[in-house]
């Protein structure tokens, strides 16, 4: 772990970061109210737990890679593959999150390294793509009631459900960010302990033989590479609330990387117990069969909870993609990039418009089908992450001397060479896409590329009101630490 040491310099030696510039209406006495500092910030289990879900929220769906490529290959996977994309993806996070300690995370990276324009098109594709994410979240949770509920399977029931859910989740996210990350401790434990619970029950069970099966010749690498891809990502989503974390400095580093081992243990053991306890199926292994191996290990009771949980995760998730979702609006329209409503807080501290725009959002896809929207989605958030690489580096190049409460222990030489194996990765996936989600995505992009000159427009004629936060702060490159920004 590298840490800038303290130093002792007679003098400092400001340097003002690229510019957000919209200066025009700062004169009109129109500015967004500073942060109020009396709201709570979210400490470091609750963060955990909130990288945790806006990563992964337990096993459920890795089912796929066993189907793919065999226990083997998915347990091998599912241990290297982090190496590969989470942990650079987390480092990432982790120094350009506590060198912008504020809202708006990645779109202030970019911003920084290519400029407002790029920021805005890295915005709305994140954006863009956690909604059409979250809207999943309630029908996947309705997908596992409707077992107890037949009522819930389809019809006006199901569409009122879907309603009254979204609105209970996007409650919680309007009672402020304390509540949401405690929320997601408590989910994220009921998530967790029954699959404890199934490695106690199936290791009298546990044939080690089992586990090293593979046939190189059978194996969808597309659905492989697409399984362990989704799976691990969303690493950055948590930079996006930087602002609410107490002491990001030292808070929001400890709590990427106890929330990548909770991940990879939490995706690691499950698969070991799932294919060493009983026998190799792999037509069977698809989403939802966790479910029938608790069943088969520990009887019905095993079962309900385990569908129970999965039920919950998805509230999990979808409260922490929402407070990603909308905190990084507030973050843009700090920065003069959305119209200065986005940046008024409710009186728990809570983005509400940026709420209740992502909750319209999540509302109106979810009567969609999301199968290829989904897929255009990924495509979405590849995009967006070679722009974080690239804002990684240039940055590095560009600001070395800046003050960084957090340094990945590499020179620039071996900040590319980090970003390379992702990079690759990114575009083994992008190849893989069908031509009509290419034709979607682009479809998407462009709509970004016309959107932020017509709010400069906008801001020009004064039809829309845009400020500055009197709270975003320079950078300073020789800053000793404990008196940084």
């Amino acid at each position: 772990m590298g840490k800038k040491q303290r130093v002792s310099t007679p003098k400092q030696t400001f340097v003002q970061m690229p510019a957000y510039d919209n200066t025009e209406n700062l004169g009109l006495g129109e500015a967004v109210p500073p942060r109020l500092e009396n709201f709570k910030k979210v400490s470091v289990i609750p963060l955990v737990f909130l990288v945790f879900y806006g990563v992964s929220g337990g096993p459920f769906g890795v089912e796929d890679s066993v189907q793919a490529a065999g226990p083997l290959l998915a347990l091998l996977g599912f241990l290297l593959f982090p190496f590969i994309w989470s942990v650079p993806e987390a480092l990432i996070t982790a120094e350009l999150g506590t060198m912008f300690p504020e809202n708006g995370g990645y779109v202030v990276w970019v911003s920084s390294a290519l400029g407002p324009y790029w920021g805005f098109q890295q915005g709305w594709m994140k954006w863009l793509s956690g909604v059409i994410d979250n809207a999943l979240y309630p029908i996947l949770f309705l997908d596992y009631l409707k077992f107890s509920v037949p009522y819930l399977a389809g019809g006006f029931p199901r569409m009122i459900a879907v309603l009254v859910l979204t609105l209970a989740l996007t409650y919680m996210n309007y009672r402020g960010l304390t509540i949401v990350g405690w929320i997601a401790v408590v989910l994220g434990v009921f998530s967790i302990l029954p699959f404890v619970v199934m490695g106690f029950v199936a290791i009298p069970k546990l044939k080690l033989s089992r586990w090293f099966v593979v046939d190189l010749r059978n194996v969808d690498w597309a659905l492989y590479l697409n399984s362990l891809f989704w799976n691990l990502n969303y690493w950055d989503s948590i930079s996006t609330l930087a602002g609410e974390v107490e002491n990001p400095a030292r808070t929001l580093p400890r709590a990427l990387f106890y929330a990548l081992i909770l991940v990879v243990l939490g995706y690691f053991f499950p698969l070991l117990i799932g294919t060493g306890a009983i026998p190799l199926n792999r037509e069977l292994w698809s989403d939802g069969f966790f479910a029938d191996i608790a069943k088969l290990l520990g009887g019905l009771w095993l079962q309900l909870w385990v569908l129970g949980a999965s039920a919950l995760s998805n509230m999990g998730m979808f409260v922490a993609e929402m407070s990603s979702d909308s905190f990084q609006l507030l973050g843009m329209a700090e920065h003069g990039m959305l119209p200065e409503c986005f940046a008024k807080r409710s009186r728990y501290g809570t983005p509400l418009t940026g709420i209740l725009f992502s909750a319209s959002g999540v509302v109106l896809l979810s009567w969609l089908s999301f199968q290829e929207i989904i897929a255009a989605e990924n495509f979405l958030y590849c995009f967006g992450m070679i722009m974080e690489f690239i804002a990684f580096v240039k940055l590095r190049m560009k600001y070395p001397a800046v003050y960084r409460p957090y340094r990945i222990p590499v020179g620039t030489t071996g900040a590319i060479l980090m970003c390379i194996p992702p990079s690759l990765l990114i575009f083994a996936v992008l190849a893989l896409a069908s031509f009509k989600i290419m034709a979607l995505s682009l479809l998407a992009v462009m709509v970004g590329f016309v959107m932020q000159p017509c709010l400069k427009y906008s801001e020009k004629k004064r039809w829309l009101r845009f400020s500055v936060s009197s709270d975003l702060r320079d950078l300073h490159p020789d800053c000793p630490k404990g008196t940084e920004p």
